[in-house]
């Protein structure tokens, strides 16, 4: 073959080579506004009524995070259980190319729970808010794990005791569930406040020295703050609490317990009370 023929394709190949691609670099740099998403939530109906699950699509170029209530989701298209009757509110946050957040809320409203919920859920939130405070009397002390069902060996209301470790958190200080992003808010009775999540497992269930009664029904967790006074005094250093045995949970009352891993029956057991706040 001629050379310089050959020269010419290999200088047209480096130069091709040495070109940048033809990119829309507005695209991928750029952001689509609030009025621009494409999402939706639909209900699943159940014989021709809308249940209590929801359908939710992302056709916009953003990531998705999903907030329905007591779950959550980032997938672009999901089905989510939702936990209350009558409205609800679905909140998508899109995540653009360049870094920054959109939100929009979307409502739907549920007419018949066809899809089960542990019933614990709504006790503790109510309508979609509920505001729990301590027992006026025996609400904070120490009995037996996995015989006592509350405390017994000792106690104090209103944790009085927990005021030298967590100030604010005693007698007129509150916790609210609530059933938007599954939060639980820690209102202390000095006017600050501190907020995170919290989840429910009640397959969590504990028994008692006799193998056959239930102790406890499940487990609740706390994410980025605790109950009030969340403290376990009878170990060096104290510790502090995010995870609980739960002993009670009716609409009035809810009671909670922990001990160390590791303590046998009838071991140093914290018990905390709450009920609702009039």
């Amino acid at each position: 073959m001629n050379k310089s023929i050959i020269y010419f394709i290999l200088l047209a190949v480096m130069t091709f080579m040495a070109c940048d691609p033809v990119v829309d670099r507005e695209t991928i740099s750029g952001a689509i506004t609030v009025d621009q998403l494409d999402v939706s939530a639909t209900l699943v109906t159940v014989d021709g009524k809308r249940a209590n699950k929801v359908i939710v699509v992302n056709h916009s170029p953003v990531l998705s995070n999903w907030e329905c209530g007591v779950l959550s989701s980032s997938k672009q298209t999901d089905t989510v259980l939702l936990f209350k009757q009558g409205l609800n509110e679905i909140e998508f946050t899109g995540l653009n190319a360049d870094g920054t957040k959109i939100t929009k809320t979307l409502t739907v409203d549920v007419e018949e729970m066809s899809f089960s919920v542990p019933p614990e859920y709504a006790m503790l939130f109510g309508e979609g808010e509920k505001e729990w405070t301590w027992k006026s009397d025996l609400s904070w002390g120490l009995a037996g794990y996995l015989g006592t069902v509350e405390p017994g060996w000792w106690w104090q209301p209103g944790s009085e005791r927990g005021e030298q470790d967590a100030p604010g958190e005693t007698i007129g200080a509150s916790l609210v569930f609530s059933i938007k992003k599954a939060a639980l808010t820690k209102l202390r009775n000095n006017g600050t406040e501190e907020t995170g999540r919290f989840t429910l497992d009640m397959t969590k269930i504990k028994l008692m020295e006799d193998e056959k009664t239930v102790w406890a029904k499940g487990e609740l967790n706390t994410i980025g703050t605790t109950v009030l006074c969340p403290y376990f005094l009878n170990s060096d250093p104290i510790e502090m609490v995010s995870t609980y045995d739960i002993i009670k949970l009716t609409e009035d009352e809810l009671i909670l317990a922990y001990s160390p891993a590791g303590t046998k029956a009838w071991g140093d057991c914290y018990f905390w009370v709450f009920v609702p706040k009039k």
